[in-house]
């Protein structure tokens, strides 16, 4: 069974992202990776403490201490990730991640004993070498969800991984300080909780299950640079996967500006002390956490990119008003977390920073289930890998331009201000570039506070591989609600009379939906649109058409037009083997977006916009797909007849 098989056919009845917990396929990985970023964050933590507050180190002030390890750390991302993308393509994935947590228990040997001795060299050693471990874990990490969770369950994953990873970041992080802080024996109790916790990854990893590699006959190129480049090209030959890479890199560099900041503006700003500095830690990464979570809820369950903007938004718009929560706080000394809590003015503060982080979960996850849903499988850990160098590098410009900005004169929250309409901006220029994401979050606008829209039967629109879909024709959105039933980008053969609509026209001509006029009014337009419709088969999309021609004008299903048949024609001609899968769009008719008689005699839509008031009901059922060889207008439009009566 190859890989998208085993993607396709992973069990899918659990009732939440939570239930893969109780799940051999996803929790033994789950809990490695939750230890290895723990150990992580523990190990780089205590030794930034005992190199700023307890050893004197001429060659290393504790000023430049957080800057040399984090770039240590970082360092290997930048050479050996494209080396980690082909190991991870080439070999079984268990494999993969049994050696990376051989190497942690190693690496953590050789730091307890850099511990015990506060040998710093050796120690920054070791941050170099567990900055490599993360670099080997990374591709296989995000290469192994799609190979065991079906297409509904990838949202889930990730933002059960994404929750997990910033948990064990802040848990490592908080350990760490505790137990280096411990008078005498605090160096020794933390060499023993690294070991530990490397020994218990090791364990968990021994439980996953196998994972087969995607190309095991891989040739490995061993030139870092060489294979860094092949792996940037190759990822630039799928647009929409490029595009997001660059939307996650970006997030990466807005979230660094914050985190980096966080001791100098809970000193500086918000005059408060260490303590404070760890209690926006906490809310930060409470909130990844928790907008990660929300991820499936709000997508029902399938990759859905129109929470990107959703997300961008938000991150927007908290980081501006954080400046502005920021500008009526009055001077004073230091002041602990209860003195903190005590002035009503710092809620606010937290408030943006919480919602500007669930912000940035429920942007990041659907761009990493996209990347790993429109990866070919044989390839999908090398594009990912590609993703970490972009990742490093973005926040390599991050530090230089939040350094360069607070060099020149700019307050810590003027630097978060310029962030935030930074990424407005950024967002918008990446939104206009890729529609996807725009028109998909119109769509999740629409089904969730315009419509109450259920989906039956989305089984039956094909995972993969071109298609036809045919549906009746009831409103003006028809194809955004069909748009928003399928994880698969749909192209779209629409009567050229829509794109006149206001605002509609615009997000459909940005769609690059094919109009299409009949051959009698404009013979040259109905060419162009089978032609259109052809190539989109060709390319191995979906593509969807109304045969009835027209909205209808009284919520009847029209006669199927012959249209139809000359597509499959086409596909068949082309040596494609292409299903048809009848659709049915049920009690729109009567809604704001559909036809209504007025005064007249007069069929007109978009009047009197509460006239069946607030979030009705409504539904799409897709039925059983039609081979091509069977399929006629007159048996497609009693199928989608059918669909209409259930």
């Amino acid at each position: 069974m190859n890989s998208t098989q085993t993607e396709q056919t992973a069990p899918a009845a659990h009732p939440n992202q939570f239930a893969l917990l109780g799940q051999r396929r996803f929790a033994p990985f789950f809990w490695t990776q939750f230890a290895g970023a723990g150990n992580d964050n523990l190990f780089k933590f205590a030794f930034t403490v005992m190199v700023t507050y307890q050893l004197s180190v001429s060659w290393l002030p504790p000023s430049l201490a957080g800057l040399v390890i984090g770039a240590l750390f970082t360092l290997p991302y930048l050479l050996f990730s494209a080396t980690s993308g082909q190991l991870t393509d080439k070999w079984d994935k268990t494999r993969m991640f049994r050696l990376v947590k051989n190497l942690e228990i190693a690496i953590m040997l050789i730091a307890a004993w850099g511990f015990i001795n506060a040998h710093v060299p050796v120690l920054l050693l070791c941050v170099f070498m567990m900055g490599l471990h993360s670099t080997l874990f990374g591709p296989v990490k995000f290469a192994y969800l799609p190979q065991v969770l079906n297409d509904r369950e990838l949202t889930g994953g990730n933002g059960m991984v994404e929750m997990g990873t910033f948990v064990a970041i802040l848990l490592g992080q908080v350990a760490g300080g505790l137990l280096v802080a411990v008078p005498q024996v605090g160096h020794t109790q933390v060499a023993i909780a690294c070991v530990s916790v490397a020994v218990l990854g090791r364990i968990c990893a021994q439980f996953i299950p196998h994972a087969p590699a995607t190309d095991p006959n891989l040739v490995i190129n061993w030139n870092p640079f060489t294979e860094t480049w092949r792996n940037l090209k190759l990822a630039h030959e799928q647009p929409v996967v490029f595009r997001s890479l660059l939307g996650i890199s970006w997030m990466w560099f807005f979230g660094a500006v914050f985190l980096s900041q966080f001791p100098s503006f809970a000193k500086e700003v918000l005059h408060g002390d260490e303590h404070v500095a760890s209690l926006l830690l906490v809310i930060f990464s409470v909130g990844i956490g928790i907008g990660s979570l929300l991820c499936e809820v709000f997508s029902r369950r399938q990759v859905e990119i129109g929470l990107v903007p959703l997300g961008a938004i938000g991150m927007s718009v908290f980081a501006i008003d954080l400046f502005f929560a920021t500008r009526s706080l009055p001077a004073s000394e230091l002041m602990g977390v209860g003195a903190f809590f005590a002035q009503h003015q710092h809620w606010r503060v937290m408030f943006d920073l919480g919602m500007l982080a669930l912000s940035a979960g429920i942007y990041s996850v659907p761009m990493y289930a996209l990347i790993q849903m429109r990866s070919q499988p044989t390839h999908r850990a090398r594009i990912i890998a590609a993703n970490n160098i972009l990742n490093a590098l973005f926040m390599i410009a991050s530090a230089v331009l939040a350094g360069a900005l607070l060099a020149a004169g700019c307050s810590i929250p003027q630097v978060f201000l310029i962030t935030g309409i930074a990424n407005a901006l950024v967002a918008l220029y990446v939104f206009l570039l890729v529609p996807e994401y725009l028109l998909r979050f119109v769509a999740w606008i629409i089904t969730h506070f315009v419509y109450r829209f259920k989906v039956r039967g989305e089984e039956n629109i094909p995972h993969d591989g071109p298609a036809v879909l045919v549906c009746n024709h009831v409103s003006f959105v028809d194809a955004i609600l069909l748009m928003a039933a399928s994880p698969r980008p749909i192209h779209f053969v629409m009567d050229h009379r829509i794109f006149k609509t206001p605002v509609l026209g615009w997000l459909f001509r940005l769609a690059k939906a094919i109009p299409v006029a009949s051959q009698k009014e404009d013979p040259a337009v109905y060419q162009a649109a089978f032609s259109s419709a052809a190539q989109v088969l060709r390319e191995g999309d979906l593509l969807a058409i109304f045969p009835e021609g027209g909205i209808t004008s009284d919520g009847q299903l029209q006669p199927f037009k012959a249209g139809i048949m000359k597509i499959l024609e086409q596909a068949h001609a082309d040596g494609l083997e292409v299903p048809v899968v009848p659709m049915a769009l049920g009690n729109l008719w009567g809604s704001y977006f559909s036809r209504i008689e007025v005064r007249g005699g007069k069929n007109v839509a978009m009047v009197k916009p509460l006239r069946r008031g607030w979030l009705n009901r409504v539904s799409l059922q897709a039925g059983p797909a039609v081979p091509s060889g069977e399929a006629t207008p007159g048996l497609l439009q009693q199928r989608v007849a059918q669909l209409m009566q259930n």
